[in-house]
């Protein structure tokens, strides 16, 4: 897995409390930096991420499939990251491209969030709403497959059963009694989307339940903030949610395998029929497989709740990306066109643009970021150059009351984006009926 870190997740993460002293410190502060005629570089505005839409939770349901059973409570939103994961224009509510490049070639009405991103690098290419939270429908299946392959023998065998063959939703056609390998049922569930797939690979890890558990469990490993799965699926449930970013992110943690890969990238398989029948034939329903150069593969869905989402990934010129696409329409146009004219928007740019990355795994606390012992105490205070009581002594000074002023202001940005992640979770109250 890759190991790659933000620099928010590397910056400071102060755990000292404000105090009205501080406050006062911190405004001396600024003040004196104003008369040095510096800018305080804390004193940017908060992030925007948690007053953008949709920031705690998804839309409101158009149907009961979200309703949970009878004397089970509906989950609170997930919290809000204090600082926006990836990177802070991440934090931004509308389109986000790099500095001097054209607008993305896509309506917000094919996507309400969507997130272009390089597998190689982890760099997130251009983006909008990346954090949005919204419902996956069949593109969480790529979830699902990275839990199975991660904890089951492809080659073991899975007896499919009538509870498979009864599940709701798009289905691959497996049938009950007959034997199939993991890795068969595995491609009827990328390629096809098939309900009863998931179903069947569920049982197989030791039931529904137990299978979600796993699956956000992964999820919050990789580093997905704003995804819960309550579905092996992505039918709709109690809770359901995810973003672009987080799609895109789990989509490259599993196309480090290379068996996902494979089957993200088959077009055709034929899957054992009835007993004494012909094979049942299988197509990938990814239409930008069949039909964009360089395509990898990817992953489709759609529900009432969560409309249609979209997942597809290609390669050009040695480069690789991925385009996520979230609660969009197939209007005027299909959703695969809307990802095709992404991708190559994407492939347009320069190798380096860059909104972001995707971070992969939480960053421990650093060295840098604890709290200085003794000796580093005495370096600081016994100076060696003789520059010190000259120009050092001021600069040194300068510097310790531009560090007090951004660590205040670090502190008081977290307050802020906490309480309005607390008043956004209230007003969402009613999203999980």
């Amino acid at each position: 897995m890759d190991q790659r870190r933000s620099f928010s997740e590397h910056g400071s993460r102060s755990t000292h409390r404000t105090s009205s002293a501080g406050l006062r410190l911190a405004t001396a502060g600024c003040a004196a930096l104003l008369l040095l005629g510096l800018t305080p570089l804390a004193a940017a505005a908060a992030p925007a991420q948690a007053s953008c839409p949709d920031a705690a939770a998804p839309p409101a349901a158009v149907d009961t499939s979200e309703v949970p059973p009878p004397g089970v409570p509906a989950p609170e939103p997930l919290p809000i990251p204090d600082e926006p994961v990836g990177g802070p224009r991440l934090g931004e509510c509308g389109e986000v491209t790099p500095r001097g490049a054209a607008p993305a070639p896509i309506d917000p009405i094919a996507a309400q969030s969507w997130v272009l991103a390089d597998l190689d690098t982890g760099e997130v290419v251009a983006a909008r709403d990346p954090h949005a939270r919204h419902r996956p429908a069949s593109t969480i299946k790529v979830l699902t497959a990275l839990v199975a392959i991660r904890e089951l023998d492809l080659d073991d065998r899975i007896v499919a059963t009538q509870a498979d063959a009864d599940q709701e939703g798009s289905r691959v056609g497996l049938e009950p009694g007959v034997d199939y390998t993991v890795r068969q049922v595995l491609a009827g569930l990328i390629m096809q989307s098939g309900n009863d797939a998931a179903h069947a690979l569920a049982m197989k890890l030791g039931g529904v339940d137990r299978t979600v558990a796993k699956m956000n469990a992964l999820a919050a490993e990789i580093g997905g903030h704003d995804t819960r799965t309550a579905t092996p699926s992505g039918l709709d449930g109690p809770g359901m949610s995810t973003s672009a970013y987080d799609l895109a992110l789990i989509f490259r943690a599993a196309m480090e395998h290379p068996e996902f890969a494979k089957a993200e990238a088959t077009r055709e398989i034929q899957l054992p029929g009835k007993p004494g029948g012909p094979p049942v034939p299988v197509e990938s329903d990814n239409a930008v497989l069949w039909n964009y150069p360089g395509a990898l593969g990817g992953k489709t869905g759609f529900t009432d709740d969560a409309r249609h989402t979209f997942i597809a990934a290609a390669e050009r010129d040695g480069r690789r990306l991925v385009a996520v696409l979230l609660r969009g329409e197939n209007k005027p146009v299909r959703q695969s066109k809307y990802t095709m004219d992404l991708l190559d928007y994407g492939f347009s740019l320069p190798r380096d643009a860059s909104v972001g990355e995707l971070v992969t795994e939480p960053s421990p606390t650093s060295e840098a970021e604890q709290e200085p012992g003794p000796q580093a105490a005495a370096d600081v205070d016994e100076p060696t150059s003789p520059m010190y009581g000259t120009v050092g002594g001021p600069l040194t000074v300068l510097a310790v009351l531009i560090i007090v002023v951004a660590g205040a202001f670090a502190v008081l940005r977290r307050r802020r984006a906490k309480l309005a992640a607390a008043r956004r979770a209230a007003d969402h109250a009613t999203d999980h009926p």
